[in-house]
């Protein structure tokens, strides 16, 4: 076989013979394709055994996955795969092991869980040249952390071309996660000095004095999730000495006021429950060679008069050279897949509410809750 070139499809369109059910040596049942729409059919060679394993998954479970979301015949028979059916699904089909392909030729075995993100875009119609194509960081435990999204890839570039972004969405979006990868990485290149993480401490009411230990201890609770990141990526003890030597500093906001932040690589979480004041305090506190990272998300404002400072610095920032803001949402979650599913409902819900008020609870179901004899 001949190098990536080999890889690209045998493009021969044209009529095939009427899909029957059962009719493949592998006993799966495939539905029958509608008479209607013009029918094709697409071969790609893979270069061996083991670009084949990594393509179709172990026990062919990618194979299996793909069949289910889409209606195209997958015929998959020593170096080369066929794809037989309605010329729109073959197509998604094809570009779908083309890209896993490219992503396979970049050292990186696609997960299952990847492999259904690719699959989401390319049956909503998306480009998913960018998905999972860079590495953003390198672990300690060689772990490769990539954009696993349209919105992730979007926000990774601005990040790497901008000096302040503004990420804003929904929890398990990988806002947080990405920006902590990519300080990590600007460190351990030598891009910047220091890495200094912060959040506004809503809970306490910014007034940390009362709490026991020292100022690490006082805002550890309240940056715990950065300090998860974190550990998924360098070990404990190498965290340690990094804020010990204070390569690594973890703050509340209220302590940035004042401050010039050189050579830093800057990220403030939870940016949503920042005043205006607050936010106007922390941007202006960037220094020469210095990043910043803004993450938040506006569906979940703590501030007791829900004037959160991120809701505003978009219309006030709107068209400064520099600044970049990046939205993500339902379709960039990258959790449990339940998660998207409850982001929709409560979506759904808000829109409801607007429109229609309060729902009223259901007498019926109410009684039902009761316990036995009440």
């Amino acid at each position: 076989m001949s190098e990536t070139e080999s890889m690209a499809e045998d493009k021969r369109q044209g009529p095939i013979p009427e899909l029957d059910r059962n009719q493949d040596q592998d006993g799966r049942d495939h539905a029958e394709p509608s008479t209607e729409q013009a029918l094709s059919f697409v071969e790609i060679t893979v270069r061996d055994n083991e670009e084949s394993t990594a393509l179709l998954g172990q026990y062919n479970r990618n194979l299996k996955a793909i069949e289910e979301a889409f209606s195209a015949r997958i015929l998959a028979r020593g170096e080369t795969i066929r794809i037989e059916g309605p010329e729109q699904e073959v197509e998604r089909v094809r570009l779908l092991f083309e890209k896993l392909l490219d992503i396979i030729e970049s050292h990186h075995i696609p997960t299952l869980d990847e492999l259904q993100y690719l699959i989401a875009h390319i049956r909503r119609g998306d480009d998913v040249a960018g998905i999972l194509s860079s590495v953003v960081r390198i672990t300690h435990w060689g772990e490769e952390i990539r954009a696993k999204t349209l919105g992730q890839h979007e926000y990774v570039d601005a990040v790497r071309s901008h000096d302040v972004v503004f990420a804003i969405g929904p929890a398990g979006t990988g806002k947080t996660y990405l920006a902590v990868a990519m300080a990590i990485d600007a460190l351990k290149k030598e891009k910047v000095k220091r890495i200094i993480l912060t959040r506004p401490a809503v809970e306490a009411g910014e007034e940390l004095g009362f709490l026991p230990g020292d100022i690490q201890a006082k805002v550890s609770p309240y940056l715990r999730p950065l300090y998860d990141a974190i550990y998924d990526m360098i070990p404990a003890t190498e965290f340690e000495k990094l804020v010990e030597h204070g390569r690594i500093e973890m703050a509340p906001l209220a302590f940035m006021r004042g401050r010039t932040l050189n050579s830093s690589f800057v990220i403030l979480d939870e940016a949503q429950n920042t005043t205006s004041t607050q936010m106007k305090m922390f941007l202006t506190r960037l220094g020469f060679h210095s990043k910043a990272v803004i993450t938040g998300d506006v569906t979940q404002v703590d501030l007791q008069d829900g004037q959160s400072g991120l809701l505003s610095v978009e219309q006030i920032l709107d068209g400064v050279a520099g600044i970049s803001f990046v939205r993500l949402g339902k379709r960039d979650v990258v959790r449990h897949n339940l998660v998207a599913r409850i982001i929709e409902a409560y979506e759904a819900n808000d829109l409801r509410t607007a429109k229609n008020g309060p729902k009223a609870p259901n007498r019926a179901d109410s009684a039902s809750n009761l316990p036995l004899g009440a």
